[in-house]
């Protein structure tokens, strides 16, 4: 009987050292995030900083984890939750080539505004029609919730890439581009230059945050509800933004439906 069941033993206790297992009842939460201040940055001592990382870092802990954060460029974090490399990333919602690959938090705790940037020598964006037969500035990696996929194919728009916000702007006050395509929270972050007070903002849609969770990971839907559970109680002890309703959110008229 003895020699029947050992195998059976040994094959058990392989499988529940083996590294699959142990990280699924890991205590530790790797977590991506990236350069998007003030929301999440890397620090000038290489640490992860921003508003949401804080708040992360406080719902984390208080579901009872350890959070590990990785900086990365966002279209690696896209790569690394999609092959479960990170537990989750806390970023922006409805991301169109993260569909079925992630999971995404019930609630939502802040507004992220997307603006049409320019000189105060052009006119203010009212409509997203003026943007036919103009040049748009995009970041590189930002998807734009499918909205840079929408530009590309239609045919009427031109786009030019920039590195990284500051680069965008620069290229603006070249005049490469009629409009600068980002976020508001990193623009106002570094308009600091003198010559940055020529720069005007038009909104387009307002976005919400929200905790991205890898369904590569066998735990991502335990994870959100412990994640959610935690956020709420933050919330229920005024340690945490209020909850915020995703349908008040601002879309400028003409903006596509198919990219918001």
């Amino acid at each position: 009987m003895t020699r029947i069941w050992k195998p059976f033993l040994l094959l058990v206790i392989s499988v529940l050292a083996s590294p699959v297992f142990a990280e699924a009842g890991s205590n530790t939460l790797r977590i991506g995030y990236t350069e998007f201040p003030p929301v999440e940055y890397q620090n000038e001592q290489g640490e992860p900083a921003g508003i949401f990382i804080d708040l992360t870092r406080e719902v984390v802990k208080e579901a009872g984890y350890k959070p590990e954060f990785i900086y990365l460029p966002v279209s690696r974090i896209y790569l690394y939750l999609k092959n479960g490399t990170i537990d989750l990333w806390p970023g922006l919602s409805g991301i169109p080539s993260l569909q079925g690959e992630v999971l995404e938090s019930w609630v939502n705790a802040y507004p992220v505004q997307l603006s049409a940037w320019y000189l105060e020598t052009s006119e203010p964006l009212l409509h997203f029609d003026q943007l036919e037969g103009k040049t748009v500035i995009v970041i590189g990696g930002y998807t734009y919730g499918g909205l840079r996929a929408w530009l590309e194919a239609s045919g009427r728009i031109v786009l030019t890439e920039a590195p990284n916000h500051r680069a965008a702007l620069e290229m603006l006050k070249l005049k490469r581009g009629d409009y600068v395509l980002d976020y508001r929270q990193p623009v106002e972050a570094i308009l600091t230059q003198p010559a940055d007070n020529m720069i005007r903002e038009s909104e387009l849609r307002s976005r919400y945050s929200a905790w991205l969770f890898s369904l590569a990971s066998p735990r991502a839907a335990l994870l959100r509800e412990e994640l959610d559970d935690a956020y709420l109680r933050l919330v229920s002890r005024g340690e945490a933004p209020p909850l915020r309703d995703p349908d008040s959110s601002f879309v400028i008229p003409g903006f596509p439906e198919g990219a918001r």
